[in-house]
């Protein structure tokens, strides 16, 4: 029986267990990503309700009808604000307010408008 390990297996096992260790990562962030606060989100989304909270707002130039997002789902809102931040989706305005906005404040933001229901 041969017990030597080859250098080939040694990498083998350390790239298998760096794997491990991402998905283990990767899960426990998305998993934590999704546990916002709606309390602190409320608070956060203080400044989003001046165009998202009018009921049947509509922006003067260019004119478009500014959504309500009470009841939105909240994976949307999330992907939705960091695209903004990012500056992927463009909005002057929202680029501008999702440009202060950590991952935690968005996560609080999202809680809060998903568990709103519609309005």
């Amino acid at each position: 029986m041969n017990l030597t390990i080859t250098g080939a297996q040694r990498r083998l096992t350390s790239t298998a267990l760096a794997l491990g260790i991402m998905v283990g990562i990767m899960i426990s962030t998305s998993s934590s990503a999704l546990a916002g606060d709606a309390a602190a989100g409320e608070k956060k989304a203080y400044t989003c309700l001046g165009c998202h909270g009018v009921l049947h707002y509509v922006n003067t130039y260019p004119t478009y009808h500014v959504p309500k997002l009470g009841g939105q789902h909240k994976e949307y809102l999330v992907e939705a604000l960091k695209a903004y931040r990012a500056k992927t989706r463009t909005h002057g305005t929202m680029q501008a307010n999702a440009a202060l906005l950590s991952d935690e404040d968005i996560d609080d933001i999202a809680e809060y408008f998903a568990s709103q229901g519609e309005q």
